[in-house]
């Protein structure tokens, strides 16, 4: 096991196996030492987490949703990697979308989620730079969608 995969453990996380493309798309592309992932949807071991922030879900609820984005990222890199997740050497971007109301405003609140999972999961290889947007809807009625760039070797 990996020295990542320890410390996850360690956090009650394990990395499973990683979600397939749901249109005609692939997981990631590595150019060089840059891995693009594409956008992980709210998921958890219960399916999809559905909702609106603003409307039928908190903000709190949305980091939890955000959380569970950054792990399916982290079983992509995994996967990337050939399983060794210690070839992570930094998270260097997240664009993070948040199924929101026009009014709602905590967006970055909501990916502040993924962000923070990462940097205790990680540490400093786990900071990034980041965007947070409001997106009018996302497929299957998800609350959250993140894709990453990651530097690995």
């Amino acid at each position: 096991m990996s020295e990542i995969e320890t410390k996850l453990a360690d956090m009650g996380i394990t990395l499973t196996k990683p979600n397939l493309p749901a249109a005609n798309y692939v997981p990631f592309v590595r150019v060089g030492n840059t891995l693009y992932v594409s956008g992980q949807i709210s998921l958890n071991a219960d399916g999809m987490i559905i909702g609106k922030l603003g409307d039928d879900m908190d903000t709190a609820a949305g980091a939890d949703a955000a959380k569970t984005c950054a792990i399916g990222l982290l079983t992509q890199v995994k996967a990337a990697c050939d399983g060794d997740l210690d070839r992570l050497k930094r998270v260097i971007k997240l664009t993070g979308f948040v199924n929101s109301t026009a009014e709602y405003g905590e967006q970055p609140m909501v990916i502040n989620g993924a962000s923070d999972f990462l940097v205790e999961a990680l540490g400093d290889i786990g900071r990034h730079s980041r965007s947070a947007v409001s997106a009018a809807s996302l497929p299957f009625g998800v609350a959250v969608e993140i894709e990453g760039i990651f530097e690995i070797e």
